[in-house]
């Protein structure tokens, strides 16, 4: 043990006061990181929303791209197909028996 000595009070005053804003000081810290921590992972939450809302976008617009494809290609499709059969000469004929009969 130390010998009391005025310097020796001085000393253990310091750091008891050092040792007591210390835990003062602890709840407002860790309350702090705890905002930290918060915010950063809403952060991360807001950006992988953002990010998947993209992904589905860019899916949304692929199916978009490849049905009117489809469409496209059943319509051509189906043209030709009309244009070879007899179809619209049938139609004409009807067509013109129609005004025939008015």
């Amino acid at each position: 043990m130390a010998i009391p000595t005025p310097a020796n009070g001085q000393i253990t005053d310091t750091v008891s006061q050092a040792n007591i804003t210390v835990l003062g000081e602890a709840p407002a810290i860790a309350l702090g990181n705890l905002f930290q921590v918060s915010a950063q992972a809403f952060g991360l939450m807001m950006q992988n929303a953002a990010a998947a809302q993209q992904q589905v976008n860019i899916t949304a617009q692929a199916a978009t791209a490849q049905g009117v494809s489809l469409l496209a290609s059943v319509a051509a499709m189906t043209s030709s197909k009309l244009a070879q059969s007899d179809v619209p000469d049938n139609m004409l004929s009807l067509l013109t028996a129609l005004k025939a009969t008015q």
